[in-house]
């Protein structure tokens, strides 16, 4: 007997610390791949990035036991509806500004790329807080995991920055001060209307899985508006499945800003070398962020008058406590 039940105990021990080890898996699996998603980058190969990091980022998902694809049975179409609305809306702006007005109308860009950078993020904020009282933390906006994410974030900022930047001769301040302001402001949309509203709310509709590709898919697809080639989509799809994972794993938004996006941003606008803009730019670029910022605010402050925060923490407190999970 008492074999027998030495034998109970060793077996009821490694099951426990097999599960363990299932619970740790992604924690360390998924971190771990985008530090190496980012390495990559110092090959400088788009076909290879744009193809091997999203079959690399299934493959581990399928591998990876907490993290299999689920797929939501009853999507939330007025969710798909407002992200094909706003979506379309932005392209067509960043299409105005940078194949219509050019460079040659400076005035003529500047005000529909602040206008398309504005809608996809006010646009995202209004719907989420406004239209469907749900709390900023849908969008990745709140201090849930914030250390962590902070974490993560500059451990990817900081690969990225090794094999970009550091030793990178910079030119005159002119010349790269002002396409620093631009990165961040257009690091802080990307971030706000790709990963909190884009992804989230695909995810919450069809999946992690479904979710993670869309986002990345719409992102690589809006920079047509730019004006680069369908050729460059490629890479950009790889580059947005890294954003769209780092923010899976984390949940917030500062995961990605205002240090790996805008980095990334920057380096390649600044080896690029075809964006010239004046010092006065700068000014634009903050009036931008500054509305974005008030809108995050008055968002917090409708949230706060509604309770919206309390019953966010409601429900995540009964997710964890009987293991219910609700859609947002």
């Amino acid at each position: 007997m008492h074999a027998v039940r030495r034998y109970l105990e060793v077996g009821v021990m490694s099951e426990t610390n097999l599960r363990g080890t299932a619970r740790a898996l992604p924690r360390i699996a998924w971190p771990v791949f985008l530090v190496g998603a980012i390495l990559l980058l110092s090959l400088g190969n788009p076909a290879v990035y744009g193809v091997g990091v999203p079959v690399a980022a299934l493959i581990l998902a399928l591998i990876v036991p907490t993290s299999r694809p689920r797929w939501a049975g009853h999507p939330d179409w007025p969710d798909v509806g407002a992200i094909a609305a706003l979506y379309v809306g932005v392209v067509a702006l960043f299409w105005l500004a940078f194949r219509v007005f050019t460079q040659g109308n400076t005035l003529g860009l500047f005000l529909s790329f602040a206008a398309g950078m504005l809608l996809g993020v006010l646009g995202p904020i209004g719907y989420n807080t406004w239209i469907r009282r749900r709390s900023l933390a849908a969008l990745g906006i709140s201090r849930t995991n914030l250390g962590q994410a902070f974490a993560l974030g500059l451990v990817l900022a900081a690969v990225q920055f090794v094999i970009t930047l550091w030793g990178y001769p910079l030119p005159r301040p002119v010349d790269w001060v002002p396409l620093a302001a631009l990165a961040i402001t257009v690091g802080f949309f990307e971030a706000v209307f790709f990963r909190g509203f884009v992804q989230a709310r695909l995810e919450a509709s069809f999946g992690p899985v479904p979710g993670v590709a869309g986002a990345a898919a719409l992102y690589a697809a809006y920079h047509v508006g730019y004006g680069m080639a369908w050729s460059e989509t490629l890479f950009l799809f790889g580059l947005g499945v890294v954003y769209a994972v780092a923010f899976s794993v984390a949940r917030n938004l500062i995961v990605l800003w205002p240090l790996l996006v805008p980095l990334g941003s920057f380096y390649n606008n600044l080896r690029g070398g075809s964006i010239q803009m004046p010092w006065e730019a700068i000014l634009g670029f903050v009036d931008v962020l500054g509305l974005m910022v008030a809108a995050v605010w008055f968002a917090a402050r409708h949230e706060r008058r509604l309770g919206l925060a309390g019953v966010r923490e409601s429900r995540n407190s009964k997710v964890k406590r009987y293991g219910v999970r609700r859609r947002d």
